[in-house]
């Protein structure tokens, strides 16, 4: 593994994403929009944006990077750009770790201004640390960075990689606890949550938003979601071939 080939990698792809207007949208606006638009949905009923406005700075960046990353990493598998890197001397971990620090940074971006809109603009009262919020939002979006380049291995197709939304994701989303309590679901699907990653950095980030104490079980959701991502990772490197199939 090479710091110099790593930054190199990592330059790159931050280059390809300034080329891509759409995507830069996509990843910077439309997480704190969605933001807003909740903010209006649930604006005839009280007390419902703050109870999700919170997590939701962390659950939107997750969405979407999960998402731009799977299909972007499939991308560079079909057109042939990830067979022509693995020729080079470049170790396999440099080029996932690459895209980390890469994605790591527009996530950084993507929650900075998702957190100022939703705190600063739309009020959203945080009880822990705002700087915690944030730092959990980011490591949410990393979350999502590292599964979608994960499942990206699995899809030959960009039509196939977004099919992964509603197989993989979606799911995730429903049993986290963000739209139902999850002692207050049948046994089976509670039991079932505590195998879904997102379930404990939603965990993470609605206990922020409620209370300012720094708990063991705060502790067991951020090391259960970093351990997540690294092993993400690690799959990730795991599924690249020097030769495409």
């Amino acid at each position: 593994m090479s710091p110099r080939i790593t930054g190199s990698t990592a330059l790159r792809v931050l280059s390809q994403l300034r080329r891509d207007p759409r995507t830069v949208a996509l990843l910077l606006v439309v997480p704190a929009l969605l933001v807003v638009l909740l903010k209006y949905v649930l604006e005839g009923s009280p007390g419902s944006f703050e109870r999700l406005g919170g997590p939701l700075i962390g659950l939107f960046p997750f969405i979407v990077m999960f998402l731009v990353t799977s299909i972007t990493m499939l991308r560079e598998r079909t057109t042939g750009t990830l067979e022509r890197l693995l020729t080079l001397p470049l170790a396999k971990l440099d080029l996932l770790l690459g895209y980390g620090i890469a994605f790591g940074l527009v996530a950084a971006a993507q929650v900075a201004i998702v957190a100022a809109v939703g705190i600063g603009w739309l009020g959203i009262d945080v009880a822990g640390p705002i700087w915690l919020l944030v730092v959990l939002a980011i490591g949410n979006a990393l979350l999502g960075m590292s599964l979608g380049l994960f499942v990206s291995a699995f899809a030959t197709t960009e039509f196939q990689a977004v099919q992964f939304m509603p197989v993989f994701v979606l799911p995730q989303l429903l049993l986290c606890g963000l739209f139902v309590a999850r002692d207050q679901m049948a046994h089976f699907l509670y039991v079932i949550s505590y195998a879904m990653p997102l379930t404990y950095a939603y965990d993470a980030l609605a206990r922020v938003t409620t209370s300012d104490v720094f708990d063991r079980y705060l502790a067991r959701d951020i090391a259960v979601t970093a351990g997540v991502i690294l092993l993400s990772l690690a799959l990730g490197a795991a599924t690249l071939r020097r030769r495409t199939a």
